[in-house]
């Protein structure tokens, strides 16, 4: 099959949504099919080999990520490519360029829902108005989006509970979740390194991986370290928006030598960071999938995480971590429960994260894939 993917972000953004397309291309072309991925141009300097990229602008609000808003010959190039069906990732410009081309020649769409937008109105809409007439907006734009692929794609159960709540109708929808390098994210890797390189020794590290924004509730881990034993500390792994915000709050809260900004890590590198670590955390709300999250678990790690969405999917209590509500106490009490569970709860959580393997989601897209081509080539 030839498979154009179309992005809302790509490279050099760091998002889930970027992990999604890279982790699927990956899975499909190692099936032996064929994937072109078209992005949002970020400019001179950041454009990768290989990328067929739609005119952009920078995102005010965001820096980090680029709006296709231009016009585009987006028609004459997805015709060029002769492909046989457009997964589109993502709700924004580049999925209605997406749409719009599936529909003026006939190549089937299937979306991923990757985001989930109305949570981040209220901190990055460029609209001044109230967040729930946002929300609501928001609500009636997706409702009309969803309705027109041949099938809406989700990344766990949870989404489609949302989708029944707000009512979304869409012609089909199948919950395949984003795969992992279960190779490469693995129990059993040397992590010492990067200990050293944070002048961590016996301390007990809690790691949290992802962007550095508001709606991550990165706030709450860092005001669980003041319930938690001296020997353990808080390792915060990314880049982002509230990044400036959340160190404030690391010295209003006198947890200098508690809690480490470790930055942007390259890739090669992030297997690493877990396997330094003796649990993961997040506190989001917002997450689709939490993607992080099953890295983590196939480095062995139990996860503490808030009790909401997709986390409710991947985290099963008391088997490969634990849930809190949104308090740093509650977070805390998580936290010191995976430590005291040991192998047991290390080795549950690389079978969970087993099941989300790259080749297991390949075949299911595959197999997806197929199916819709063949109805829309039906007479």
């Amino acid at each position: 099959m030839r498979i154009a993917i179309i992005t809302d972000s790509y490279l050099p953004t760091r998002d889930g949504v970027v992990t999604a397309v890279m982790t699927l291309s990956k899975s499909l072309e190692d099936l032996g099919h064929t994937v072109f991925i078209i992005a949002p141009d970020p400019g001179e300097g950041h454009r990768k080999q290989g990328i067929r990229y739609l005119p952009a602008m920078r995102f005010r609000k965001y820096p980090d990520y680029f709006l296709p808003v231009f016009p585009s010959g987006k028609k004459e190039l997805i015709e060029s490519l002769d492909v046989d069906i457009i997964h589109i990732h993502g709700i924004a410009f580049m999925a209605l360029k997406g749409l719009i081309v599936s529909r003026s020649i006939g190549i089937p769409a299937v979306m991923t829902y990757c985001t989930n937008v109305v949570d981040t109105l209220e901190y990055y809409s460029p609209l001044p108005m109230p967040a729930d007439m946002q929300a609501g907006l928001a609500w009636i734009y997706m409702r009309n989006l969803l309705k027109r692929p041949s099938c809406v794609i989700a990344l766990t159960n949870a989404t489609l509970t949302e989708f029944e709540e707000n009512g979304v109708r869409t012609k089909r929808t199948e919950v395949i979740p984003v795969g992992i390098d279960v190779s490469r994210f693995r129990r059993g890797l040397d992590g010492s390194g990067i200990r050293n390189r944070h002048g961590l020794t016996d301390e007990k590290v809690v790691i949290h991986v992802g962007r550095v924004s508001y709606e991550k509730n990165i706030d709450i881990p860092i005001k669980a370290m003041r319930h938690l034993p001296d020997g353990v500390k808080l390792m915060i792994v990314g880049k982002g928006p509230a990044l400036r915000d959340m160190e404030e709050i690391v010295r209003s809260e006198g947890l200098g030598d508690r809690v480490i900004f470790a930055g942007f890590v390259p890739d090669d590198e992030l297997a690493l960071y877990y396997s330094a670590s003796d649990v993961v955390v997040s506190a989001s709300r917002f997450e689709t999938q939490g993607l992080t999250i099953a890295e983590a678990m196939a480095c062995g790690l139990p996860a503490a995480c808030s009790d909401g969405r997709a986390f409710l999917d991947v985290v099963e209590e008391g088997v490969n971590g634990f849930f809190f509500r949104d308090t740093p106490e509650q977070c805390a009490e998580a936290i010191s429960r995976c430590l005291g569970c040991g192998e047991t709860l290390s080795a549950n959580a690389r079978r969970t994260a087993e099941s989300y393997s790259m080749e297991t989601v390949g075949k299911k897209m595959e197999s997806l894939y197929e199916e819709i081509i063949g109805k829309s080539r039906r007479p």
